[in-house]
């Protein structure tokens, strides 16, 4: 669910498998998962923009193996020597496919780094684009991904070209980081410190804004529930 607080551990159990790599192309043949983080000295350039519905996710360096010491120095690979595809390749012929009409756009759900321990869920997103840019020192890829606001039963397989899909909106990770600290990492209504979800107090759906931390809280599973039964 957008907005709940969960553990390293916790995001592996839900989605089945080691999360290692940052960017995991169609587990189990499904949706697509990536880590992403905009904190400071964080490892890549990921961009949330369009006031919190797009993510503009970079790709990931050639591993650091034996010759190579200096990933940053390397243009992103798309493919191996083998004529492979690294999880940069597969990303950019997905998001081209849509881009050229030949599939809908694959789904792809986000989890953010928020704090050393500590991701959010940041729920799921259309791969709408993607392509190649200079940083300056060598090649990255770039993704373009737009927040849904559910995915329903549409995995992979629909024609989405004549669909208007709802928008969502990320809460960005300063307020989740002011909100953290001013609710001391727990449920403002009991205290809790485990099942936190970041919670809209007016919601998002009744004209709340997810851009200020002044509209946003900790809430525990019990309690965002309780509230969300009493919303009209």
């Amino acid at each position: 669910m957008r907005g709940n607080i969960i553990a390293y551990i916790e995001m592996c159990q839900n989605e089945g498998t080691s999360l290692q790599k940052g960017m995991n192309f169609r587990l189990r043949g499904k949706y697509s998962v990536i880590l992403m983080s905009v904190r400071e000295n964080s490892p890549y350039e990921d961009e949330i923009t369009e006031d919190g519905t797009v993510l503009v996710y970079e790709g990931h360096d050639v591993p650091k193996t034996k010759g190579i010491t200096d990933p940053k120095s390397i243009d992103q690979p798309e493919t191996r020597k083998s004529g492979s595809l690294y999880e940069n390749g597969k990303f950019h012929r997905a998001a081209q496919g849509f881009i050229e009409g030949n599939k809908g756009p694959d789904i792809v759900k986000v989890y953010e780094k928020i704090k050393p321990g500590i991701w959010s869920d940041n729920g799921y997103f259309h791969l709408v684009d993607s392509w190649q840019e200079s940083d300056g020192r060598r090649n990255v890829f770039k993704f373009k991904l737009v927040a849904i606001e559910s995915v329903e039963d549409e995995f992979l397989a629909v024609d989405m070209s004549n669909r208007e899909i709802k928008r969502s909106r990320i809460i960005p990770t300063n307020v989740k980081l002011e909100v953290w600290k001013r609710d001391r990492g727990a449920c403002v209504t009991c205290g809790a410190t485990d099942e936190l979800h970041f919670d809209h107090i007016l919601p998002y759906s009744k004209g709340g804004t997810s851009l200020r931390s002044e509209n946003i809280q900790l809430l525990c599973a019990r309690h965002n529930l309780v509230k969300s039964a009493k919303i009209q």
